[in-house]
């Protein structure tokens, strides 16, 4: 019997595999994809930079490889889905507020009592989230696709900003309980809400860098899913017809 194929998906928090994991386990054929779940925000690490992403990002897929006695060839995909946490925006919406100890996000600004240090952060965030945009496959040769979600997960898939980390979780459970069962709506969710970028990867990322699109409400990842949602139509399709 042949081994099942690995998607290996990195997420940036322990809420967003709340929220994604069993979904995207039950989008794939359970008999010939295993889908593998890993969380931590690469993008924002200290040693992170956009000439050494693809390097980072291929050493946890060989990591994982190693660990599980996989090659290349066991990968089917890597699918990477970051935050943009409105790394694209103009300089002068970054404002100074003294009672902003963490970053306060809205659809127009970001407030912080640091306006230099997310200033910083941001040049860079954008420059890595650029340079992994880019990338068609890490470790050499799996394939590779990162999505962002604007200005993060919270925000894409429940419409909030500035979540603690146990509204992201409640949320988290509560989005993963009414999605698991319901794949098809997930997939309208998230390949066709007003949010969502659909059609061309390239141009959604063009699109995600301007303005203040990097703060408002914007994701790609229905890129990622619309060639399972085709599939599973032909599947139900197929269905249907054997059963008349």
């Amino acid at each position: 019997m042949a081994r099942k194929k690995i998607v290996f998906v990195i997420v940036e928090g322990p809420s967003d595999d709340s929220a994604l994991g069993v979904i995207l386990s039950r989008l794939y054929d359970k008999n010939t994809v295993h889908v593998e779940i890993t969380h931590g925000d690469i993008t924002s690490e200290s040693t992170a930079k956009p000439e050494n992403i693809a390097s980072k990002v291929g050493n946890i897929v060989k990591a994982y490889a190693k660990a599980n006695h996989f090659k290349q060839e066991n990968f089917l995909s890597v699918i990477h889905i970051i935050d943009t946490d409105g790394a694209f925006i103009p300089k002068d919406h970054v404002i100074e507020d003294a009672n902003a100890e963490e970053p306060i996000y809205t659809l127009q600004e970001i407030k912080t009592c640091r306006p230099e240090q997310i200033i910083k952060r941001n040049e860079k965030k954008s420059e890595i989230m650029l340079r992994l945009s880019a990338l068609n496959s890490v470790w050499v040769s799996v394939p590779y696709k990162a999505y962002y979600m604007s200005s993060n997960l919270d925000h894409v898939l429940y419409n909030k900003l500035n979540s603690s980390d146990d509204e992201k979780e409640d949320d988290a459970y509560t989005f993963a309980i009414k999605y698991r069962d319901d794949l098809e709506g997930f997939l309208c969710f998230i390949i066709d809400s007003d949010f969502c970028k659909s059609d061309d990867y390239k141009e959604s990322w063009e699109f995600i860098q301007k303005d203040l699109h990097s703060l408002e409400r914007w994701s790609n990842l229905g890129i990622c899913f619309k060639e399972i949602r085709e599939e599973r139509k032909k599947e139900n399709n197929k269905s249907d017809e054997s059963s008349h």
